[in-house]
């Protein structure tokens, strides 16, 4: 899954400004892989300025858990940073957000993003461990590729023309091409 971050500066959030001065960052690593920040979102924390805006997707995509969500929320508005979520709204040091009811909406709202991406694990889970004992033939993880007769012309074809015109003529991406080109080798 693809979470987008997007760093934007004072002019942009008003629509003042071109497109040129709009940054955008994307993470393309696994929630689930690692235990800390995001190397694209640490490049970005790092590029943003005070009075800067920080646009993110979803809270859940914003940190791992609640407390290091609260943490870097903190460090953010103490550099006078607002924070956009696109599905929610602003965190920003309005008074109503810097008020024990302000801090205490974003908290409940952390805590209810990270417990519905510990309920999706959850429900992964149980659903492979189901899978795992009315399936016989079950694996996790997508099949390997066969060396059938489909492959097979499309590693010929390929060996004769780009990548890019195979993947064309056969109506798949070019990475899949690159796949069957290294199953054949």
């Amino acid at each position: 899954m693809t979470s987008c971050f997007f760093f934007c500066p004072p002019a942009c959030a008003t629509g003042n400004s071109s497109e040129s001065s709009v940054r955008f960052l994307a993470n393309y690593t696994s929630s689930l892989k690692c235990n800390t920040r995001q190397p694209q979102f640490e490049k970005l924390v790092h590029l943003i300025e005070p009075n800067d805006t920080l646009i993110v997707t979803k809270l859940d995509r914003f940190a791992r858990n609640t407390r290091e969500a609260l943490n870097l929320i903190d460090d953010l508005l103490k550099e006078k940073i607002m924070i956009k979520v696109l599905s929610l709204g602003t965190i920003d040091n309005t008074p109503i957000d810097n008020t024990p009811i302000g801090r205490m909406i974003v908290r409940t709202l952390l805590s209810v993003a990270e417990m519905e991406r510990d309920m999706i694990i959850e429900r992964t889970q149980a659903g492979k461990i189901f899978a795992r004992q009315h399936n016989p033939n079950y694996k996790e993880g997508r099949p390997k590729r066969k060396k059938d007769s489909r492959n097979m012309a499309i590693f010929e074809y390929s060996n004769s023309h780009t990548v890019k015109e195979a993947a064309k003529a056969f109506n798949i991406s070019p990475r899949t091409v690159q796949h069957i080109k290294k199953l054949f080798r």
